[in-house]
């Protein structure tokens, strides 16, 4: 579906065929796709963050290349990454090339990918690598099981042995000793905006859905005093209030991508306290549109009813999915985050979490 619609290549140049989008664009395709679809959106905000990787740590023939295939073939990309920095994945030299081996447990769309994004360890150090799926050694678990987000197949999974060509891993020699610049620490807030938009954009596809059931079949309280239960002053009451907590979350998730495209637009150029101001801005709509999402998804049954839990109607789903990713990674941090740089003007320190 999505590549039969031309999303996957978005952001890749029109000369090779993409559609020229920024980040912050294709941004807010995911956040409209989550309005109909969780797990989807989670699987292209995934793949549009994975495809970015290349341009921010790869030499510019890598990147070069890596983006006119990608327009070319439509590649869809799925990652393995380990944004706790530990050793799971070990790259390691075995003669003109290398040798992946280790395992994940959780790996959004490996098993659905043409192309995979992987971080690994090297020597102690953390390296970028780019490899085709189908790469002899590699293999999706198929354990995914989880309360939401089941079409994501974020299982675990497993390299043995798996060959990797030098030009499969990103950047210039030597692959140790080198220190990101803030400009590639981006990284991170690249995936953290994916986070932020199809969080939102379940909480407005949830409200919507649950605002067209309410009107056709929500039934008025004996003791509202009025006729149709979409004149009960405690119902419009607590629309009113989700209604508005949307809009504010999701004018902070724009503001959100405005600021880390700011950031990619200076380039490498780009200083440590631009980066942190572009991060806290995504970590503060990360915090909100986390807390807003979550009531959002538990207080329509509020607005449509003891009838809108019947499982035929899979309300709860929105619930679920949303549960399951936003413990990804304890939004409690985020909002830590948040106040040391605005309290004492403590940037993050970088990892793959922030």
């Amino acid at each position: 579906m999505l590549r039969g619609h031309d999303l996957l290549q978005v952001q890749e140049p029109v000369a090779y065929g993409g559609s020229g989008l920024n980040y912050a664009q294709a941004a807010a395709i995911t956040r409209r796709i989550a309005r109909g679809d969780t797990s989807i959106a989670h699987l292209i905000g995934y793949h549009y963050a994975q495809t970015r990787i290349a341009p921010l740590f790869g030499t510019p023939e890598q990147a070069a290349e890596q983006s006119r295939r990608n327009a070319e073939g439509k590649l869809f990309w799925g990652g393995v990454q380990n944004p706790r920095g530990g050793s799971d994945i070990v790259l390691t030299r075995d003669g003109d090339g290398f040798r992946l081996n280790g395992r994940r447990s959780f790996a959004s769309g490996a098993s659905l990918g043409g192309q995979l994004s992987v971080t690994a360890t090297y020597d102690g150090e953390l390296v970028f690598v780019s490899l085709p799926a189908g790469r002899e050694g590699f293999r999706a678990l198929e354990d995914w099981d989880n309360i939401g987000q089941r079409l994501t197949d974020s299982g675990g999974v497993v390299f043995d042995n798996v060959r990797v060509e030098r030009s499969e891993i990103l950047g210039d020699d030597p692959l140790t000793g080198r220190t990101p610049s803030p400009y590639q620490t981006l990284v991170t807030p690249h995936w953290q905006l994916a986070f932020v938009n199809f969080y939102i954009g379940t909480a407005e596809g949830a409200f919507e859905e649950a605002l067209d059931w309410t009107r056709l079949y929500a039934a008025p309280w004996e003791t509202s005093g009025v006729e149709q239960a979409t004149d009960d002053a405690y119902i419009l009451q607590a629309v009113g209030e989700l209604q508005s907590e949307i809009r504010a979350a999701a004018l902070l998730a724009d503001r959100a991508g405005q600021s880390l495209q700011a950031a990619l637009d200076i380039g490498p150029s780009l200083t440590a306290e631009q980066r942190a101001e572009a991060a806290i801005a995504i970590y503060e709509a990360k915090y909100l549109t986390t807390k807003v999402s979550l009531a959002v998804a538990s207080r329509l049954f509020e607005i449509q009813g003891a009838r809108a839990t019947t499982s035929v109607y899979g309300f709860d789903r929105h619930w679920r999915n949303l549960r399951t990713h936003t413990v990804h990674d304890p939004v409690a941090y985020k909002a830590r985050e948040v106040g040391d740089w605005t309290l004492n003007r403590r940037a993050p320190e970088f990892s793959l979490y922030r």
